[in-house]
């Protein structure tokens, strides 16, 4: 029934998140993470750009957010974008919502059509399954994944990695390792089951370079924001509300 509840989702400039929202915010946070102190949390929050805030749109709770920063990347001798995502939380109760998706591939569209020819690109680091799984399933072209190797996206992973995380990158293993006492999940949250590793390659992958993520370990990741992207996702998201099915691939005929 709560995955039914009216959400809203804005984006909050830094400067306009309170000590309310951010108080409210740290008590999802420590929901799901270890070593999750406020004075850490709001001094992580003061280093983005934003954040997206979901709310219950009947209590105005705040059920969710999402952190936002964006980082100048070269790309084939040109200035990228680079729109980096932090923490993503949700409220268990609304797992399955898109409004939080949805609100960040609005806010992807319109900075895809203020600058159409500047290179866009998702950052991600992920310490647990589901993020991963937010790139893998909605990107088509994303860096690491299990079927092929992508030598360009490697190179703006590390190159994102080496600007905002340099002590921590671990180049051989590519990952970033922020040491004991960092947050980390808590060991009732995203868990991976033997079943799920055998009937999922992207989470079985994802185990396999961060095989250290029940400590906080992150699997740096990147996917190209292009129109067609952004496209497919919205058409994934009609299909899911609306209970449309793929339409059926016409049989191919033979030849005589």
């Amino acid at each position: 029934m709560t995955k039914k509840a009216k959400l809203t989702c804005r984006f909050f400039p830094i400067n306009e998140v309170n000590i309310a929202k951010l108080v409210e915010m740290h008590s999802i946070f420590t929901r799901f993470y270890e070593n999750a102190d406020l004075t850490t949390f709001i001094k992580d929050m003061s280093e983005k750009k934003g954040v997206m805030i979901l709310k219950n749109k009947t209590t105005g709770k705040i059920v969710g957010f999402s952190t936002y920063n964006e980082v100048e990347l070269m790309h084939q001798g040109k200035k990228a974008i680079g729109v980096f995502t932090g923490d993503t939380i949700v409220e268990p109760e609304f797992w399955g919502n898109k409004t939080l998706h949805t609100a960040f591939a609005m806010k992807m569209l319109k900075a895809k059509m203020l600058r159409p020819t500047t290179p866009m690109f998702w950052l991600l680091i992920s310490k647990g399954y589901k993020t991963y799984l937010l790139m893998a399933n909605n990107f088509q072209r994303f860096y690491p994944r299990h079927d092929r190797h992508d030598h360009e996206m490697e190179g703006l992973m590390q190159q994102y990695c080496q600007k905002l995380y340099p002590t921590y990158y671990k180049e051989e293993e590519k990952i970033l390792d922020f040491g004991e006492g960092y947050h980390a999940l808590k060991d009732d949250v995203a868990d991976i089951t033997p079943r799920m590793r055998a009937s999922n390659s992207a989470i079985r992958f994802f185990e396999e370079r961060n095989p250290e993520w029940r400590r906080g370990t992150e699997l740096p990741c990147i996917g190209e924001i292009g129109l067609s992207t952004i496209g497919i996702f919205f058409k994934k998201l009609m299909r899911s509300t609306f209970g449309l099915r793929r339409p059926a691939r016409k049989p191919r005929r033979l030849a005589a």
